[in-house]
């Protein structure tokens, strides 16, 4: 049952969410930031329960149309949503109450995002947002949530009250994170963006009109390359702005491995061949991104 389980929530792609926290995680000790090991804890808890519930939504949702793809009751697979979402949740509003406003508004719309991805009249997996939302609650919201927890007063400081609502935003501290959350960003949104290229025509047959649809296959493979390099690029920017050491730029010694890639998608979009170079990427990417962020700490 445990292995129905885990195929129903496709453990083996919660690989984009764990790198996010991993990555972040160093990139928070180069910084010297301080780092509260209990929320962090719960935070990566109800981080990846919350991950498995948006995958089984997905395909519960999905099931409707093809039964055959649920391997566990339709009964169970309900009522194991039901539970993750009520466990992602408190955990959630445990975390909020321990840190503030701030981490309730971007977590709950975090919470919104993936349940709307699959679900409503209009989810966002079926319209041409459905790669930039995806890249950008991984590798945008999981970092500055975990950054902001660890360190409030570095990045913004939001006060209101009846009469007035105010947001100060700390510029430089939030171009870094921004710098540094490229990377996840990219490589998740590539993903997608890689599956839908490989599906241009099967999801116009049921509705999907998604970017590569509206762009065409020849710029969404366009797109495809563009998106690694600008991984590179951000790395780049990073050692010149010195918020990373020089050290850092070994992350380029990827890059061959990755541009082997990128020509293997260009050549031909099929799912069952060339849809592996976007996970390839992004492990190999990530992974290095790993490595760098640890040297530097060093």
């Amino acid at each position: 049952m445990l292995k129905k389980f885990l195929k129903y929530v496709e453990i083996t792609t919660k690989i984009t969410s764990v790198f996010a926290y991993l990555n972040t995680m160093l990139f928070i000790l180069y910084q010297k930031q301080p780092v509260n090991i209990k929320l962090m804890v719960v935070f990566f808890i109800a981080m990846f329960i919350f991950d498995l519930t948006t995958t089984a939504i997905n395909n519960y949702i999905d099931s409707r149309d093809y039964p055959e793809m649920l391997p566990i009751p339709r009964k169970a697979a309900f009522a194991a949503i039901i539970i993750m979402l009520s466990v992602s949740t408190i955990l959630g509003l445990y975390l909020a109450y321990n840190t503030g406003i701030v981490v309730l508004l971007l977590g709950a719309f975090c919470f919104l995002l993936g349940i709307f991805y699959t679900f409503g009249p209009i989810p966002i997996s079926r319209i041409p947002l459905g790669e930039a939302i995806s890249g950008i609650a991984y590798g945008m919201f999981i970092p500055f949530l975990m950054l902001y927890i660890n360190n409030p007063c570095n990045y913004l400081d939001l006060g209101f009250s009846w009469e007035t609502i105010s947001l100060q935003i700390h510029v430089m501290p939030f171009i870094s994170f921004f710098l540094f959350s490229l990377v996840t960003t990219f490589t998740t949104a590539n993903i997608m963006l890689a599956n839908n290229t490989c599906d241009i025509e099967k999801d116009v047959a049921v509705g999907r009109l998604t970017l590569a649809y509206y762009i065409g296959r020849k710029w969404a493979v366009r797109l495809y390359a563009l998106l690694y390099y600008g991984c590179y690029a951000s790395v780049a920017l990073m050692v010149i702005c010195g918020f990373l050491k020089p050290i850092a730029l070994i992350f380029f010694l990827s890059l061959p491995l990755v541009i082997r890639n990128i020509h293997t998608f260009r050549n031909e979009q099929i799912k069952e061949k060339t849809f592996i170079t976007s996970i390839k990427n992004f492990l190999i990417i990530n992974i290095c991104y790993a490595i760098s962020l640890a040297v530097a700490c060093i």
